[in-house]
């Protein structure tokens, strides 16, 4: 039997299913509280210097300095203010630099090796670090861990990510991917909810590292991905898979047997991979457009969400606002990727529109213009619809990839979407040639990208490819050309 046909009766959503899916999925929140650590780790609080003239030594800087704020941070360890205040951007860019190499090899390596250890190295290599982080001596280590955290961070949770979408059925993909992402967010607001009980950075940074050695430790009883090993040709691991899967579901023995894939991956096959995706038409016009839009989500989201500690009031209150606001956005992609007359292409495009003239309108309102008008509330509905823009990507993207490159695909584009968050930082500082700039990149990005995503194919209903041949089969092609009714 097909592998399709397979899930059916294993059962593609089963309690063993949701088992494995929950755990990745739970798993996002310690990735969120890495990837936000900088946001609270690097605030830099209210200061006074109690000279007229500015200190031209950090060490000096340190005996005339006064921090006003009841928290610590590396800004308020290392003094990294004036002068000095570019390094905790620095070492935000630095951690998403590192994503953009972990996107590049663990994409690739865990195509050709297999999810799960390229999966569980990442991971323990990750809280190794994670802890270095919390006891670095000084800014240098402290910037080089982060920097290899990134890597691993990026490499292990798009791998995570692709596992919990290979576990189920094809027809719970959007789900899945939506609970990962919905998760992310939430681990936004617990880990501001730590930050306001926890207010050493060190301590801070300790607390929100050490759940990765609990979901470590978990990991070693996850299975191989079946869609993974039935595209390598070890179908009859494939099928130990999903008779464990069908156990798990409360199904008695089953009796499986899949067909061979077409065009099995050899292991000293060259033509593989990235370079599959490049050497492939269909596959090469896909990643270039996918390329571009993962930049812009990127760019847009991580933009707006650090802007939340340069805003006035309560900082632990508006990173925890910057997460949950993202929350609404799953059940409406939940909503409209489903239906026929949106679908993933159409649903994308609008999310990405929306995103680009509210950040693009926020530059004609004025700031005493009440809260129903204000900038600040259309930046946050740019925040909701990059986001559920976000979350579709990573579906829409999953789907239009042969499981045989899969990983690869989706590390290419992960790869584009580091340079905007490696890019986003920095941004915001544009204001200084004219306070609209930033949301005129943002809109403009935002817009761009959406009049793109109408370039590629819908997905939705349409069957997932497995190996490369898939695409030119007469069955895919049918149905990829058969519109919607």
């Amino acid at each position: 039997m097909e592998l399709d046909e397979a899930f059916g009766s294993v059962g593609q959503f089963g309690r063993s299913q949701k088992r494995l899916t929950a755990f990745l999925v739970l798993l996002q929140v310690y990735v969120a509280c890495q990837s936000m650590l900088i946001v609270l780790v690097g605030a830099v609080p209210e200061y006074h210097i109690d000279q007229g003239e500015i200190p031209a030594s950090t060490e000096e800087l340190a005996r005339h300095v006064r921090f006003a704020d009841n928290f610590t941070s590396i800004a308020t360890e290392w003094y990294l203010i004036r002068h000095e205040a570019y390094k905790v951007n620095l070492a935000s860019s630095l951690y998403f630099a590192g994503l953009l190499i972990g996107n590049i090899f663990f994409g690739p390596l865990s195509d050709r090796l297999g999810r799960k250890p390229v999966y569980m190295s990442g991971l323990f290599f990750d809280v190794i670090f994670g802890y270095v982080t919390a006891f670095a001596p000084s800014y240098e280590i402290f910037a080089m861990s982060r920097f290899i955290v990134g890597i691993m961070n990026g490499g292990m949770s798009l791998v995570s990510f692709v596992l919990t979408q290979e576990y189920v059925g094809k027809s719970y993909w959007a789900l899945t991917g939506s609970l990962t992402n919905l998760t992310f967010a939430v681990g936004i607001a617990i880990y501001a909810f730590l930050g306001y009980y926890i207010r050493e950075w060190r301590f801070l940074a300790f607390v929100s590292n050490s759940p990765g050695v609990f979901f470590f430790l978990l990991s070693f009883m996850l299975p191989e991905s079946p869609r993974w090993l039935y595209s390598q040709g070890n179908t009859a691991e494939a099928e130990d898979v999903l008779q464990y899967l069908a156990c798990g579901n409360g199904k008695e023995r089953l009796t499986i047997k899949l067909k061979p894939c077409a065009g099995t991956m050899k292991k000293n096959d060259s033509a593989s991979g990235v370079l599959n995706i490049v050497r492939h038409p269909v596959l090469r016009c896909r990643t270039i457009i996918l390329m571009y839009i993962w930049y812009v989500c990127s760019l847009v989201y991580y933009g707006l969400t650090f802007s939340a500690g340069e805003l006035g009031g309560n900082l632990y209150l508006n990173v925890a606002l910057y997460g949950l606001i993202e929350v609404p956005a799953f059940p409406l992609c939940m909503f409209f990727i489903e239906k026929s007359w949106s679908g993933r292409r159409k649903t994308t495009t609008s999310f990405l529109i929306f995103a680009g003239f509210a950040c693009i309108f926020t530059i004609f309102l004025p700031d005493n213009s009440g809260f129903f008008f204000s900038p600040t509330l259309l930046a946050l509905c740019g925040k909701l619809t990059i986001s559920a823009a976000f979350n579709i990507v990573y579906i829409y993207t999953s789907e239009l990839y042969p499981t045989v490159v899969r990983n690869a695909g989706l590390g290419v584009c992960s790869m584009t979407c580091r340079f905007g968050g490696v890019l986003a930082p920095f941004v915001p500082s544009m204001k200084t040639l004219n306070p609209s700039v930033p949301f005129m990149v943002f809109g403009i990005s935002g817009v761009s990208a959406g009049f793109l995503t109408l370039l590629l194919p819908e997905t939705l209903n349409k069957p997932i490819a497995e190996s490369i041949e898939d695409l030119q089969g007469p069955v895919y092609q049918m149905l990829k050309n058969k519109k919607a009714e």
